[in-house]
């Protein structure tokens, strides 16, 4: 299959390009920048904007399959505020629906987020939800996956609870019990993506895939820094973060203190829909070891 990853060269593009690549699928990954960032050999690129039609229109000629990928964390808060989730999440996405529909692809497999809902909590959230509905509202074959964090070589989770936790003493928002997790190894999580983009089964169903635990806030900080935790109380916490939002540069702010409101699991994990066993998942646990 002819294969477009949009936004292919970010964290989960690579290694979905990889997969797909070693399949015997002919990729292309388009992105606003697309060279020198490592892509796996056999994979070819193009430039483009999901927030500017005509940049990528040209791309989805003769593609059987389009991956999309494109997204903003919702652990930082973007450059631009806000707004910036609903021109990437909802205007990317409708841009890349619309091209696909004008070159006659035949699967979209859609990268979005647990929660998802027009109406949520976090504009992430709402701009997620919003995205859902155009790709569910569209003439494609689709498939919607729905994961909870992601870690991995090159991933974001990591780094961000290191940001959060400082070594030694370090204040969570309600010390860290009021998040939960349930972390996915990149490396689990691709194959499916692989799957649902080969397998006519999977069209038109959501599926929401977490790790083979669940672990609070708490507990992943202390597996990744080892600090003492000081709880502070989600109000205060709320206050302070609001605060330093108004910071230049400041990576937080009042929607990123949102989101660690409400958990970040699955209500029915959807992996066993793959053929996977949950208890056969990588921890989070066993991935920092393999990096010690």
């Amino acid at each position: 299959m002819n294969v477009l990853v949009v936004g292919g060269s970010g964290f989960i593009g690579t290694n979905l390009s990889r997969e797909l690549n070693e399949r015997g699928h002919d990729v292309t990954v388009l992105s606003r920048d697309p060279e020198g960032e490592g892509l796996p050999a056999g994979v070819d690129a193009v430039s483009g904007d999901v927030t500017a039609y005509d940049s990528i229109e040209g791309a989805f000629e003769g593609m059987d399959a389009v991956v999309y990928l494109v997204a903003l964390s919702p652990l930082f808060k973007p450059k631009g505020g806000n707004e910036k989730h609903f021109e990437i999440h909802t205007e990317g996405t409708r841009h890349v629906v619309q091209a696909a529909e004008e070159h006659g692809v035949d699967r979209f497999v859609h990268m979005s987020a647990l929660g998802a809902d027009p109406d949520g909590p976090t504009a992430y959230i709402q701009a997620k939800g919003q995205a859902e509905d155009i790709v569910t509202g569209s003439e494609l074959d689709w498939v919607i996956f729905r994961p909870s964090v992601v870690f991995g070589e090159g991933g974001e989770f990591v780094s961000f609870t290191k940001k959060l936790t400082p070594p030694g003493l370090a204040p969570l928002p309600g010390g860290g019990k009021k998040t939960n997790f349930q972390p996915i190894w990149v490396g689990d999580l691709v194959p499916m993506l692989a799957d649902a983009m080969e397998d006519d089964d999977h069209v038109g169903e959501t599926y929401e895939i977490g790790g083979p635990e669940v672990l609070s806030l708490r507990e992943i900080a202390k597996m990744v820094r080892g600090s003492v935790i000081l709880p502070v109380p989600m109000g205060l916490a709320g206050v302070g973060l609001k605060v330093a939002g108004s910071i230049p540069g400041f990576p937080m702010g009042g929607d990123q203190y949102r989101s660690l409101q409400f958990d970040n699991t699955t209500s029915d994990n959807d992996v066993a829909t793959f053929g996977v066993d949950r208890q056969e998942l990588t921890t989070l646990g066993e991935y920092l070891d393999s990096r010690a």
